[in-house]
């Protein structure tokens, strides 16, 4: 306990991982939404770049982190976007991005087309088509692609370390400033407070699969 009572007065530790996780919640809820949408377009809908599209996605996950970190980070710098969080946001999107697309693909794959076929015959709008038939069926990929980003982004070093700013501060970092110089007790016991956070979002997410069920 003596340990976690230093956790708690070390503000720089506690503040890089709130930053953490703020940023984790934030990309994995954008790439969520993104990649859901991105789902359904690719299997409902023909359009020109669809193979491109769906290409990309591949490419971007078997891409090195190193070579992803730069070449964001020279688009950025392109763009004149200052180095900080909004560079974060976008970089963590981006990598997250194509593993909910490829989640989502995959469970609408099992998605019988009779169903959607007999609510268009039934009158169903569009927007009703989605909200009550494919995005239902949907969901287990969507909560799971987006558990699965929330990893990803709160575990990322090395895109991060391309793209951060010194007014944004994320957990991954400081602790790999910190462990250079030898691996402090409560940098322990924070990764034993976010193992448990993690956890617990695994616990409540597959309590929400298994009531949906």
């Amino acid at each position: 306990t003596r340990w976690y009572a230093k956790l708690v007065e070390n503000a720089a530790l506690l503040d890089a991982a709130l930053n953490s996780l703020l940023l984790a919640a934030a990309s994995a809820t954008a790439a969520a939404i993104i990649g859901t949408l991105a789902a359904i377009a690719l299997k409902r809908y023909r359009f020109k770049g669809r193979t491109i599209l769906s290409a990309s996605m591949y490419v971007v996950m078997m891409s090195p982190d190193i070579v992803m970190g730069i070449s964001l980070l020279m688009l950025f710098v392109l763009m004149g976007l200052p180095l900080g969080f909004a560079t974060l946001f976008l970089s963590h999107v981006t990598f997250c991005l194509p593993f909910v697309t490829v989640t989502v693909l995959a469970r609408l794959t099992g998605l019988n087309a009779n169903l959607v076929e007999a609510a268009m015959d039934l009158g169903a709008r569009e927007y009703e088509i989605f909200s009550r038939i494919i995005l239902p069926l949907a969901m287990p990929g969507v909560l799971a692609g987006w558990l699965l980003s929330f990893t990803l982004s709160l575990d990322d070093v090395i895109i991060s370390f391309f793209v951060t700013g010194p007014t944004f501060e994320i957990l991954p970092l400081k602790i790999y400033s910190m462990v250079r110089l030898g691996v402090k007790p409560e940098v322990n016991a924070l990764c034993a407070v976010m193992f448990c956070v993690t956890l617990a979002v695994v616990f409540v997410t597959h309590f929400c699969l298994k009531e949906r069920k």
